[in-house]
């Protein structure tokens, strides 16, 4: 088992994977508070992808791609995962203009 060290590739690569094999893959994370290490596992018994970080930075980067499983698993592997990544979603709200409303 190889780590992956770029964090897009890795969130591709997973993508694919689950995506093939929706119902055997499997998604662990595990954090080693003694050597501070962040462990990121997506297998579907047949490929296993792996991404260690120690940065406070990918926490956030991690909790998207959570996001996105949970998305996946709950609307089927077909789902549009743009409404989690936020992309289009922060497109398509109008600004805000003023402080209060206009009679």
């Amino acid at each position: 088992m190889v780590y992956i060290t770029s964090w897009d590739e890795f969130a591709d690569r997973t993508l694919q994977l689950f995506r093939a094999d929706p119902e055997s893959t499997r998604y662990v994370m595990k954090y080693r508070h003694c050597d501070g290490k962040l462990v990121l596992k997506v297998t579907d018994d047949r490929e296993c992808l792996k991404f260690k970080t120690d940065q406070a930075q990918d926490a956030k980067k991690m909790e998207k791609l959570n996001n996105l499983f949970f998305t996946l698993m709950a609307r089927g592997p077909e789902a549009d995962t743009s409404e989690v990544t936020g992309k289009e979603h922060m497109d398509a709200q109008p600004p805000k203009k003023g402080r209060g409303r206009k009679q």
